[in-house]
């Protein structure tokens, strides 16, 4: 997942909290999110990763927005065991009809699946 921060923030790395099992990272010239590789992660630890950036964006201090490609997206829903969600955002990127996500479509699936 990229992750896209305000003109004010020049970075942004580090856990956001613990409990989670991921990171933001730069790489490549960007911010992403980045699996810990010591440590426990929980099977929806991913996905309230995702989540937590997302609503992060509302404030508009640090993260204006994020990018997440369907397959990155699936996989954590998946973990979490939200199956039905997984499903449609699965057929969605297969159907080519919905290939990346925003911030504003996490949130949006949170509360339309009831995550």
């Amino acid at each position: 997942m990229k992750i896209l921060l305000t003109k004010q923030v020049e970075s942004l790395t580090g856990s956001l909290g613990s409990g989670y099992g991921y990171s933001i990272q730069r790489q490549r010239g960007g911010f992403f999110s980045k699996r810990n590789s010591k440590g426990k992660v929980p099977p929806d630890g991913h996905w309230r990763f995702i989540v937590t950036c997302a609503e992060l964006t509302k404030h508009r201090l640090h993260i204006t927005d994020i990018s997440i490609h369907w397959q990155e997206l699936s996989l954590a829903l998946y973990e979490a065991a939200h199956f039905i969600a997984f499903r449609q955002v699965r057929a969605n990127g297969r159907d080519a009809k919905k290939i990346d996500y925003n911030a504003e479509d996490i949130i949006n699936l949170k509360h339309t699946f009831g995550l």
